[in-house]
């Protein structure tokens, strides 16, 4: 009789058992599958590779000093001790990224256009009658602004029969887009792209303001610190940057051209290895 009575509660205890076991294991392919994924997007982001680019040579006192547009012409007025346009800059050969031959210049934004760049102070450009921003930085050979808060101008300018007729400094924090930009070929342009960016009324830091870039939908990272950087283990064919000028509270400044997406290409150089 004792042994009717005990098998009931032996079936119970039996039961709750497996359930127990059951759920177990249920939450630990729960947590394998978190963990796979997990390292699944860890590997993914490692493909590229962002770091501060080498220390560049220094033009402390490397000034844009004046830009006016008459006739569809830009004069600009610089000056400094050692920067020259046209000029290639002395570490050119060690900063292994691209390059260009022609030497020096000025970077020219047209709103949220790619830069145009320019060698001499005095060139002809056409831009269409309105309201526009604009930004001209002095640039060196390998295409790093020059960051000491003289080496540029940003106005908003209004154009009228090819001049300005109305032109005043921009004086709210605005983030601006440089480099990547076009086309690289061969190993020396592309194992190390250089990434590059112009903020102006506003410093980057903790606590202030901060620039996220990502690269190819797969890697962020929230720069606090103006300064040029490389982007490396970047795929042959099209690459995708995107740009967020952030605030102090990590919310996006609402300010114009904000986010910034752009486009570039590396390919391989047809006669390396030959």
């Amino acid at each position: 009789m004792k042994t009717y009575l005990l098998l009931p509660i032996l079936l119970v205890l039996l039961f709750a058992s497996c359930s127990r076991t059951a759920n177990n294991n249920e939450t630990d392919n729960s947590l394998s599958v978190n963990k796979a994924s997990d390292e699944q997007s860890t590997t993914s982001e490692e493909e590229y590779k962002l770091v501060p680019a080498p220390v560049s040579t220094k033009y402390d006192d490397a000034k844009l000093e004046s830009m006016t547009y008459k006739n569809g012409r830009f004069v600009f007025k610089y000056s400094g001790t050692d920067f020259k346009l046209g000029e290639q800059t002395p570490d050119a050969s060690q900063m292994m990224c691209a390059n260009s031959a022609q030497g020096q210049h000025i970077h020219l934004i047209i709103d949220d256009q790619p830069y145009t760049a320019h060698y001499t102070p005095e060139f002809d450009y056409t831009i269409p009658d309105g309201d526009h921003i604009i930004l001209a930085f002095l640039s060196r050979s390998y295409h790093e602004s020059i960051k000491n808060g003289k080496a540029y101008i940003a106005q908003r300018v209004t154009v009228k029969n090819g001049s300005f007729v109305k032109a005043e400094d921009i004086k709210e924090p605005m983030l601006f887009y440089s480099r990547p930009k076009g086309n690289y070929v061969g190993e020396q342009e592309t194992n190390k792209v250089l990434l590059d960016f112009f903020v102006i009324n506003a410093e980057l830091g903790d606590g202030k303001y901060s620039v996220a870039v990502d690269v190819n939908h797969q890697l962020t990272n929230y720069l606090k610190e103006w300064r040029p950087y490389y982007i490396e283990n970047l795929p042959m064919g099209k690459n995708i940057i995107k740009l967020i000028f952030m605030d102090a509270r990590d919310e996006p400044v609402n300010s114009p051209y904000n986010p910034i997406i752009r486009s570039f290409n590396l390919s391989k150089d047809p006669t390396e290895g030959k």
